[in-house]
């Protein structure tokens, strides 16, 4: 996830910068203070590659704008980037989610999930760096605890990261109660209570639209999404 490196990187460069800012702050300023040259380069890759660093990627902007508002969630809001742009990522969640909470990481069980999604396209020692990479993340967004064994913890979504997670679903073209239950809100271990009530708190912020009557939900992001990226979200019609 390099969360140190884009925490960093969002500290060096204003919201609304283009990308070719983004690179020149991390190939020619080297204000993530990498030792060489292709180190730098590499690093601007794979960020642009996690996150998009692109204010046009309605993700990205989005996520600028949240992380500004809400310091305590950063951490799952970089996860929440992550998994939507990383299907690898996406494909380690699984075996983390269903984990208890202060249960023993099983290594192979990681490893089998990642390998189903690649097939034989990994060899062993590059799907041995994946699987370290994934638990590394899950690590950083505070799923996991420990280094040599590392265990399952809880974690409580931010209002906004619970919007940003709705959001993930809205364009997916999720609706209402459906967006509360999405493979995106299981990142959280919270109740579908929970994640209404963190909704609300994530309205007062003034960055999507609630109602909430009885067994009726609906969400909106007119305030964060453009009135085309809205229409071009599935379900819209």
């Amino acid at each position: 996830m390099m969360l140190d490196e884009l925490t960093s990187l969002f500290e060096q460069v204003p919201p609304g910068a283009p990308r070719a800012r983004y690179a020149e702050a991390i190939v020619d300023e080297n204000v993530l203070r990498k030792p060489t040259g292709s180190t730098r380069k590499l690093t601007n890759q794979r960020l642009g590659e996690i996150y998009g660093l692109d204010p046009s990627v309605p993700l990205f902007r989005v996520l600028r704008l949240f992380w500004k508002a809400d310091e305590p969630g950063r951490q799952l809001l970089a996860l929440l980037t992550a998994l939507a742009r990383d299907p690898l990522l996406r494909a380690s969640g699984d075996p983390i989610l269903r984990m208890h909470s202060g249960e023993e990481l099983s290594r192979q069980a990681l490893t089998n999930a990642v390998r189903a999604a690649v097939d034989d396209r990994l060899n062993p020692e590059t799907l041995d760096k994946v699987v370290r990479n994934t638990a590394s993340t899950w690590t950083q967004s505070g799923h996991l605890a420990g280094r040599a064994r590392k265990t399952r913890q809880r974690v409580q979504p931010t209002p906004l990261s619970t919007a940003f997670a709705l959001l993930l679903g809205y364009i997916l073209g999720l609706r209402g109660e459906r967006l509360f239950e999405s493979a995106w809100c299981r990142v959280f271990d919270a109740t579908f209570d929970e994640l209404v009530f963190a909704a609300m708190d994530a309205k007062r912020t003034g960055y999507i639209e609630l109602k909430h009557a009885g067994s009726v939900i609906d969400v909106g992001f007119s305030a964060v999404l453009t009135n085309e990226e809205r229409q071009l979200s599935y379900g819209s019609h």
